[in-house]
């Protein structure tokens, strides 16, 4: 580091946890963000801020103005921008050293195939169930931690899906891709505007702890936040043996 970042970073190398050693680790790390919207801007935001040196971002879709009642990352400048753009330069304005990779595909099992095998960590940022399921498998095959959140109206959820624990279950096992869950969306269910920035602060601290290697992540534990009363419940995960993803049955 230069005299520059030991500025910047101050106040994380003052942590005994983090330090300079934990610091450098975040300067040299990779992470996959897929999704720009209302998770993805604050966690993007805070891991940029924090100093992780390259993040991949992915997201086909273009800043509307119905997203700026939560997505914090955008502007009404940026209105008919490519969201994963438009993080770009929200990032770029807090800190120029990191280094964005845009991609403005829609995310499939070939594009998650390669991009996962590069990176250390990837962020689940999307609110598409078949695009989960499409990160989760490939997190596994690659063994790389998958850090997922979702929020909808005023419930939110973050859990620590890590394959290279033989304990840890993945994505699958708490969600199997044959159930037939509802897909719920903020155009027709809405969402409480600090909510989304509640979970992505919250993911982004989970990929900065695995990335440093501190603390207790939340692996095998699903943390379920009651927006109303701001409940937080916990909930113990485990490994399915008959899962179709990761099950040795």
């Amino acid at each position: 580091m230069n005299d520059e970042q030991l500025l910047r970073y101050s106040r994380h190398i003052l942590l005994d946890e983090i330090g300079i050693d934990g610091q450098e680790k975040l300067l040299a790390a990779h992470v996959l963000i897929i999704g720009a919207g209302g998770l993805g801007s604050p966690a993007a935001l805070y891991l940029g801020s924090a100093g992780v040196g390259r993040i991949t971002l992915v997201d086909h879709d273009r800043v509307d103005g119905t997203n700026l009642q939560r997505q914090i990352a955008h502007t009404i400048a940026r209105i008919g921008e490519f969201k994963v753009h438009s993080v770009r330069q929200a990032l770029y304005a807090i800190n120029p050293d990191v280094n964005v990779i845009p991609i403005t595909q829609k995310a499939d099992d070939a594009l998650l195939d390669g991009l996962v095998r590069e990176v250390d960590l990837v962020l689940d940022c999307t609110d598409n169930f078949a695009v989960r399921h499409a990160i989760n498998r490939a997190c596994f095959k690659h063994r790389k931690p998958l850090v997922s959140g979702a929020a909808i109206r005023f419930d939110g959820q973050v859990a620590v899906y890590d394959s290279r624990s033989a304990q840890s279950p993945c994505y699958a096992c708490v969600f199997p891709e044959t159930d037939q869950l509802e897909e719920t969306r903020c155009a027709t269910m809405g969402v409480f505007s600090p909510l989304v920035g509640i979970v992505g602060s919250v993911q982004a601290a989970e990929a900065l702890k695995l990335l440093c290697g501190i603390g207790q992540p939340l692996t095998g534990r699903l943390l379920m936040l009651d927006g109303r009363s701001m409940e937080w419940n916990e909930m113990k995960l485990a490994r399915v043996s008959t899962c179709a993803v990761c099950g040795t049955d």
